[in-house]
């Protein structure tokens, strides 16, 4: 079994990651469930796979013992992580979308496509790993793309989307290949006149430094990082910094922030995918009080309270997922499409596919989609009357000089007749 033909085989059975150990079988994560398939792979087999990821960089590969890149393997996008354990080489692949996603194809809140107009400031979108963060940011580039004549500037490691420039100018850069570093990228940005700088992971404080800094000379940064709600996102930056300085990093993090958007992935049997299930918390007066005094803890009063605001809790976004009566999902990528380094072509690309929940056909319903900060209630169903134009000879023309009722109703029956 070749590389290509197990990341087709996922492809078709819509899986997220594979696995792939030595004397192990080739293990699928499909709607979060570990699917194990084929027979076990041997040390040889899965050696000539890593070579395959690594390329000429087999060197770097035996001295670090892991190697990370985003490559098009039969035409499919993927994020390679090739490592080492106790049993030999191994590889943990992320299956990528062929077509950089959208608000409506990621199937997020409209609301959303909002937090793109800022001019500055920062926007943080966190999560657990695996909970589509680096998508949900490459949406949010996309609208940028799609509507606005802004620079682009994006950090990554690896890159994971090739965003095509539309209205917007890009300029995406790769720690290790094209920078050493995330803090010696942001310093550089700072030179290079971007409008938009998308930082792909704050890993540690002299990056989540830089990307303050960056917040507050003008920039709309967004970025991302581990954590399991809003507040522990923001606990987690300032908890980064030494007890002397983080006062001023709070301050600092609460006069920059745009917003938080913390997502986890929710399986729905019904539509047969997973979709994003969000926390968001606007930096509205409240939430600034509380992030500036560090008390992290009373946000989950301000999301509770904070719906006009937009800010909304998980569970009022679930009631939201919940209302909904149609999903986007991907199609399964063409299996003709030769694998190389470069991006599928426009005609073999995946396209979206709409699909409705259970119940009534969405031909004949509309409905209206609540804020992010509202309760979804019952939607009504308006039904489509087509009335078709009327014939002439179905119409009984009165002349209206006429007074005599009776010989009017007498004419309107043997008309009828």
């Amino acid at each position: 079994m070749t590389l290509e033909s197990l990341v087709l085989v996922a492809a078709e059975k819509q899986a997220s990651d594979i696995h792939l150990e030595v004397q192990l079988k080739p293990t699928l994560r499909i709607h979060g469930k570990l699917i194990a398939i084929g027979e076990g792979l041997g040390r040889e087999a899965l050696t000539q796979m890593v070579r395959q990821v690594v390329g000429d960089r087999w060197d770097e590969y035996l001295a670090r013992r892991s190697f990370d890149r985003a490559m098009t393997i039969a035409g499919i996008r993927c994020r390679v992580n090739a490592l080492h354990s106790m049993r030999g080489p191994g590889l943990a692949i992320r299956l990528l979308p062929s077509v950089v996603p959208t608000i409506e194809g990621l199937n997020l809140h409209p609301d959303l496509r909002n937090l793109t107009t800022r001019k500055q400031g920062l926007l943080l979108v966190s999560g657990s790993t695996g909970s589509g963060k680096s998508s949900t940011l490459a949406a949010l580039l996309n609208e940028i793309n799609a509507n606005e004549a802004r620079h682009i500037l994006t950090i990554e490691e690896p890159i994971e989307y090739r965003l095509k420039p539309l209205s917007s100018f890009i300029r995406q850069r790769e720690v290790g290949s094209d920078t050493t570093s995330f803090e010696q990228a942001l310093m550089d940005a700072m030179r290079e006149d971007p409008d938009v700088i998308m930082v792909g992971e704050m890993r540690d404080p002299e990056c989540m430094r830089l990307t303050l800094n960056a917040a507050e000379t003008g920039h709309l940064v967004l970025a991302t990082l581990h954590s399991a709600s809003v507040g522990e996102a923001l606990q987690r930056i300032v908890l980064a910094f030494p007890p002397e300085i983080q006062s001023g990093i709070a301050a600092q993090l609460a006069d920059a922030l745009v917003a938080v958007v913390c997502q986890r992935l929710r399986f729905l049997p019904e539509a047969g995918l997973r979709v994003p299930e969000c926390e968001i918390l606007m930096a509205s007066t409240a939430a600034r009080s509380v992030i500036r005094q560090s008390e992290f803890s009373k946000l989950t009063s301000v999301l509770e309270t904070g719906a006009g605001d937009g800010s909304t809790t998980f569970a009022r976004y679930r009631r939201w997922v919940e209302g909904r009566s149609r999903w986007v999902r991907p199609l399964v990528p063409d299996e003709s499409a030769a694998s190389s380094d470069e991006a599928a072509p426009e005609h073999r690309r995946s396209r979206p596919q709409v699909i409705p929940a259970s119940g009534p056909s969405q031909g004949s319903a509309t409905r209206q989609v609540p804020r992010s900060g509202q309760t979804a209630g019952p939607r009504p169903k308006v039904e489509e009357s087509v009335v078709p134009p009327a014939s002439h000879e179905s119409v009984f023309e009165i002349d209206p000089d006429s007074d005599d009722l009776s010989s009017v109703m007498a004419e309107l029956v043997e008309k009828k007749d």
